[in-house]
């Protein structure tokens, strides 16, 4: 009777899995295994009940031995239900770029106990789980679009309307560069040398290096065709002839 009761209760819980949709293979595959195990742990205990045997130091043997070994692992335990939570919850997908700690990289693989990342200098890192969601994660390619920011100085001498035309020539100079949003250019500070600007530009998630660099190197060009002096610290003397 409990084998057939396991049978038809591991095939419901089977149906149940397959039919969600928002759990990963893996997760499965991990729920399926564990299911089978409790319930034959209480058909153990079901069956030497029925035979005569005392089934109340068993449950306390198990349930000392259950303590202990949840002492010895309560590391690899820990990784265990922070993959559960990640495969569940799920902050991020194979192939987003992320950023954990201090590490940042593209999701590679998504498993029970570790989180698979590779560089951009082709380094392969496998984050613990517990480490992943116990810290903050930034998920760089959650959304379609992503703000390009750069900051720029120019000279006091330099009108603003020549800065901020210099400016929107080079966002309009990239082809991947959107055009809504529109780009955005506005004076940030004041310095003790120069004007620092604030030149904003949207793109495609996956285009973001592709216009940053683009920028970067059209700026110089545009601000040497408007007559835009790019400034860097210095210091201006001014010699006063007393007679």
């Amino acid at each position: 009777v409990c084998y057939a009761a396991i049978k038809v209760l591991c095939r419901a819980f089977e149906k149940l899995l397959d039919n969600s949709r928002h759990l990963d293979a893996s997760l499965k595959s991990f729920f399926r295994s564990a299911i089978k195990a409790v319930l034959w742990v209480i058909a153990v205990i079901i069956i030497a009940g029925t035979l005569g045997i005392p089934v109340t130091s068993l449950v306390a043997v198990l349930s000392v031995a259950g303590v202990a070994l949840s002492l010895a692992l309560q590391g690899l335990l820990s990784n265990l239900f922070s993959g559960i939570t990640l495969l569940t919850t799920h902050p991020f997908k194979v192939g987003d770029y992320v950023q954990i700690g201090s590490e940042s990289g593209t999701v590679q693989s998504i498993g029970l106990f570790y989180t698979g990342l590779t560089t951009p200098d082709n380094r392969v890192v496998y984050a613990p789980n517990g480490t992943v969601t116990s810290g903050q994660i930034v998920n760089f390619t959650a959304e379609e679009k992503r703000r390009v920011i750069i900051s720029v100085t120019a000279s006091y001498d330099s009108a603003t309307e020549d800065v901020r035309a210099a400016c929107l020539d080079a966002i309009a100079m990239i082809d991947k560069a959107l055009s809504a949003p529109p780009p955005f250019v506005a004076i940030a500070s004041y310095g003790s040398s120069s004007i620092e600007y604030t030149v904003r530009a949207w793109c495609r998630t996956e285009d973001y290096w592709d216009v940053y660099f683009a920028l970067n190197e059209n700026l110089r060009s545009c601000f040497d065709k408007h007559k835009v002096e790019m400034c860097y610290d210095h210091l201006n003397i001014h010699l006063i002839n007393d007679k």
